[in-house]
């Protein structure tokens, strides 16, 4: 019975994988909201059976599509969760080129968007010195810093505080002394806010 329910499951992630790279845009989105929610299921989302099922290159190029943002939020969100599990899991996500679309998605005018690809990021950091210092090298400080202005809303405020907090963290190395001094003066800005979580 587990292999009968296991080969379903298999046949299914298929047709989700070849509707996720669809040229019809409603199929597409809907096979990468599909996917999205498994991901976003609370107990044991199928991470690497998305993973070796090779929806990784098709949910990056989906960040490409700037005509269509929903396609570009959902891909975020599923990458962000595929980022948010173990190490190999985030390397993953980074092998697959996401990281330079996430940058760029940091200047999208949809705003669900940019957060999405700041919380990608802000996973992408957190893994560790290196990842931390590749996207650092890549250029996401300036971007990072622009979003804090009195105007952004709290919860997207947080987001970019986390993932500011994670470009600090990890002494062995510790962070470029440059990243330091750029992101010293947003710091101080934001300890002074108002909300105090």
């Amino acid at each position: 019975e587990d292999d009968i329910e296991r080969s379903l499951a298999t046949t299914n992630l298929e047709q989700l994988v070849a509707n996720a790279a669809s040229d019809n845009p409603p199929v597409q989105l809907n096979a990468v909201q599909s996917a999205r929610k498994l991901l976003s299921s609370d107990r044991n989302p199928p991470i690497d059976a998305l993973i070796e099922s090779g929806i990784l290159p098709i949910l990056v190029r989906c960040l490409e599509c700037h005509d269509n943002p929903s396609l570009q939020f959902e891909a975020a969100w599923a990458l962000t969760n595929i980022a948010s599990g173990t190490s190999m899991q985030t390397q993953a996500v980074v092998a697959a080129g996401a990281v330079p679309l996430f940058l760029s998605l940091l200047l999208s005018t949809h705003q669900n968007v940019c957060e999405q690809a700041v919380w990608a990021l802000g996973n992408i950091i957190g893994d560790g010195p290196q990842l931390r210092d590749y996207v650092i090298n890549l250029g996401v400080v300036h971007p990072l810093l622009t979003f804090i202005k009195p105007e952004i809303p709290i919860s997207f405020l947080r987001n970019v505080t986390w993932v500011i907090v994670n470009l600090c963290r990890n002494k062995d190395p510790p962070p470029p002394v440059q990243t330091i001094r750029e992101i010293l003066p947003a710091l101080n800005l934001l300890i002074h806010h108002q909300d105090i979580n």
